[in-house]
């Protein structure tokens, strides 16, 4: 079945401190040769001399301390509030696995300026130039070319959707969409700064606050999308780990592309 795709990896790894998230990972590495070792002669009893098969070395284990919401990640319908479409928001055990692994859309956004919005026209638009028409459950990527920065401070500078776009996509059957950058909304401090210019909060985080009305989930920090060799005709798999009762879980971002 896979003798004839391609796989290109999707995903930034999930690491320690890293410098492009708020709220970084912490990971604590349990090395062979110190606590590993010290591990394994207490599980099993034995000394060093007696792991012939290691050369006296032990396992290797590493311990994270993350929130879910690092490194690429899918949202769960929770994230965004407790009920979504009338009905309790689906936690991330609970999204419907079909709707992770579905046939993606890339739509190329690396000309929008940090801060502005991807509105419908821009989606409409895109779609036009691609000569593409959405069908329900396409997962639908929004390239912004942020993964070319990560790691440093300029990675947070992006474009974003807002509440019109999200409802747009998620009218035409979409539950879940995609960016490589760290945010589907527009920037924090572009938030921020308009609700502080005009007092109005409908610029607080309007693209998840859509997922109140209509129920979809996204993945962010996406990478790689440039190296997708078609805007469409390839399946994504974004299956989240499954955590319960939780409003997102970590995944290995995956595009199967055809081989020509």
């Amino acid at each position: 079945m896979f003798d004839n795709l391609c796989m290109i990896d999707l995903s930034v790894p999930l690491e320690h401190l890293a410098a492009s998230e708020p709220m970084p990972a912490e990971v604590h590495y349990v090395r062979h040769d110190q606590e590993g070792l010290a591990q394994m002669q207490e599980f099993f009893g034995v000394r060093s001399e007696d792991l012939v098969y290691s050369g006296g070395q032990g396992w290797a284990i590493e311990e994270i301390r993350a929130i879910t919401h690092t490194g690429t990640h899918v949202d769960a319908p929770y994230h965004y509030g407790a009920i979504s479409g009338g009905q309790p928001a689906r936690t991330i055990d609970q999204v419907p696995l079909e709707w992770c692994f579905a046939p993606g859309v890339v739509l190329d956004f690396r000309q929008k300026a940090a801060g502005t919005e991807i509105t419908v026209e821009d989606l409409d638009t895109a779609l036009r130039r691609i000569e593409y028409e959405l069908k329900p459950l396409d997962i639908v990527l929004l390239q912004t070319g942020a993964d070319k920065r990560l790691g440093s401070a300029d990675y947070f500078a992006q474009p974003g959707l807002g509440r019109e776009g999200v409802l747009w996509l998620t009218e035409r059957g979409v539950r879940v969409i995609g960016i490589d950058a760290y945010t589907l909304d527009r920037p924090f401090a572009n938030m921020v700064a308009d609700y502080r210019r005009t007092g109005d909060g409908r610029y607080i985080w309007p693209a998840h606050f859509a997922g109140l009305t209509r129920e979809y989930c996204q993945i962010e920090k996406l990478a790689n999308l440039d190296q997708i060799p078609r805007p469409h005709g390839f399946f994504v798999s974004c299956l989240p780990i499954k955590i319960a009762a939780a409003s997102a879980g970590w995944c290995r971002a995956v595009a199967f592309v055809p081989r020509d």
